[in-house]
């Protein structure tokens, strides 16, 4: 085993310690995060660790950002937005998914890495577009009716929410694109990433609002839309 894979699941409990210690993560999340981690690793490399990577730190960093305001406008997450293990998996366990089975049928990993940069744009895209778009955002749409109405609610959306999720889905793609050269798969997973957010906001929209399905599943929902998003624009280009 090369020593450098030493180091990243040394780098892997780190992230485990850090996250509980900066209440990023309850403990159960962080060690939820660890074994996804570990999983991403294993079937996507350095490359997957580093879109999750990625996804962790803009992630964090835009939950935080302007939580007095967000706070005043009741608009912060619940304990400022410390994630639970139930939300790691909504928002990573679809990539871990991929991970896995990359892992296991090796022979089919380039398409289950594609899949897992889709479900990691998506991830990206939904949470930058949900904390930052309430902060940046002008003007605010029911995604449904199409009515102006107030941030906050479940499948209301901004127009510079959205292109700021998009920014985040074109910073998963070129990741995957510097482990796995420049090809059309940037395109592929940046459409995914959009794709994925939107139906998120539809989900949000439609049966969240109603009471039917949690935030949670709407994540993993978001998350795997963008993977079988990728799956299929790569089947049909």
């Amino acid at each position: 085993m090369p020593l450098t894979d030493y180091l990243i699941y040394i780098l892997l409990l780190a992230g485990v310690a850090l996250s509980i210690w900066r209440k990023k993560l309850t403990v159960s999340g962080a060690i939820t995060g660890g074994v996804i981690g570990l999983l991403i690793f294993k079937g996507g490399g350095y490359t997957g660790i580093a879109m999750l990577t990625s996804f962790f730190v803009v992630g964090s960093w835009a939950t935080g950002w302007q939580m007095n305001m967000k706070q005043k406008a009741r608009l912060a997450e619940h304990d400022k937005g410390k994630r639970t293990a139930s939300q790691v998996i909504a928002n990573g366990g679809v990539a871990a998914m991929f991970g896995a089975l990359a892992w296991y049928r090796p022979e089919y990993a380039a398409l289950f890495q594609l899949m897992m940069a889709g479900s990691l744009a998506a991830a990206t895209a939904d949470t930058l577009s949900s904390e930052l778009g309430t902060v940046y955002g002008k003007r605010f749409y029911d995604i449904i009716s199409f009515k102006k109405v107030k941030a906050g609610p479940d499948g209301v959306v901004s127009l510079e929410g959205t292109l700021i999720g998009a920014a985040g889905a074109v910073v998963i793609a070129f990741i995957y694109l510097l482990g796995n050269g420049f090809t059309m798969a940037g395109l592929i997973i940046v459409a995914a990433g959009i794709i994925g957010n939107l139906a998120d906001s539809v989900l949000g929209a439609t049966l969240e609002r109603r009471g039917i399905i949690g935030n949670n599943i709407v994540n993993f929902l978001n998350t795997l839309t963008g993977a079988l998003i990728c799956a299929g624009l790569l089947a049909g280009y």
